[in-house]
């Protein structure tokens, strides 16, 4: 009898250390893109004062990092939701299904424009996709100083506070000025897109913290950002935007695609968490909702670029209904 007792005793340990034990977490634990961040925050903040539901705790890992914490597994120690600068990629869809997280959620929230932002009272930048393409794309000239690449531009060392590998703006910046500038510049498909960032010091990892960044312009009249567009426009006080291609980083330009240098943001709803981890069907629906992300939403005085009526009519049906992505075809 005792060594029944054991044996049964010890099938249930094992069955319990199997067994990801959901329901101990009370809070919604979202990870991922420094972007998204006050976006998803603010909906945190407005979920936790709305509902009964515990305030969901948002960490900013980068968009990078958090795609690897969200696909690690299923079960309270890992999170329920990822938000990203860029779309989910098929290397990370598949590291998903590996590890258990097959049923997952896609959410298009808007628009965001990268911007190149220097100090209120530092030279003005008049760029295109071509300048920035020279200035920082690895083994293509590397020049110095701005006026290296066009004397209209101004006479100082080349030195731009960005984010790191695993932030999805990087990748987003990668895509849309470094590799789009190379293929202008004629080259082939297979040199333009292994094109990276110089790593000779002229480019310069900042982190994961956009308002860090924003602090150190103000105190470095020399450098220029990279970050999103609502860090600009909550800052515009202290920093300014450079036009690129003649055109501002603006609210309107950017939602009228005018703007090149721009991108979908997102985030990713583990499904299976729904039900067990309370509030996250109801947290969803309150991010995609026409008062959090709609054309007067309170997500547009956070920066946010709204989608147009039938994109967010989309969206807004996925997230009601938790509508599962049906496979990897269209990631990259």
């Amino acid at each position: 009898m005792f060594f029944k007792t054991l044996s049964l005793t010890a099938v249930a340990l094992a069955t319990a250390i199997a067994t990801p034990a959901l329901a101990e977490r009370k809070e919604i634990k979202i990870v991922g893109s420094s972007t998204v961040f006050p976006f998803s925050t603010s909906v945190a903040e407005q979920f936790g004062q709305k509902t009964d539901f515990a305030t969901p705790v948002v960490e900013s890992t980068g968009s990078g990092g958090g795609m690897k914490l969200f696909c690690a597994g299923v079960g309270t120690d890992h999170p329920d939701i990822t938000n990203a600068s860029r779309r989910m990629k098929a290397k990370e869809w598949k590291l998903c299904q590996e590890n258990g997280v097959t049923d997952i959620v896609e959410s298009i929230i808007g628009f965001d424009g990268i911007v190149v932002a220097n100090g209120i009272d530092a030279p003005s930048f008049e760029l295109t996709i071509d300048h920035l393409y020279k200035a920082l794309a690895k083994g293509q000239g590397e020049p110095a100083k701005w006026s290296d690449i066009d004397p209209s531009l101004p006479d100082i060392k080349i030195e731009v506070l960005g984010p790191p590998p695993s932030s999805g703006t990087r990748d987003a910046f990668e895509e849309l000025v470094i590799q789009k500038g190379g293929k202008a510049a004629g080259l082939e498909k297979a040199e333009y897109k292994k094109l990276e960032i110089r790593t000779d010091g002229a480019w310069v990892d900042a982190g994961e913290n956009d308002n860090l960044m924003v602090q150190k312009l103000a105190a470095n009249p020399a450098a220029v950002a990279v970050f999103g567009y609502s860090f600009l426009d909550q800052n515009s006080d202290t920093i300014k935007g450079a036009t690129v291609n003649g055109v501002a980083p603006e609210f309107e330009n950017i939602a009228a695609g005018d703007y090149k240098v721009s991108r979908s943001l997102y985030y990713y709803v583990k499904k299976q968490h729904v039900g067990v981890v309370p509030g996250i069907a109801e947290f969803a629906a309150e991010f995609a909702s026409d008062a959090a992300a709609g054309e007067e939403g309170y997500l547009v005085d956070k920066g946010l670029i709204p989608l147009s009526e039938e994109p967010f009519a989309a969206n807004l049906e996925t997230m009601t209904n938790l509508v599962v992505m049906t496979g990897s075809e269209e990631l990259k």
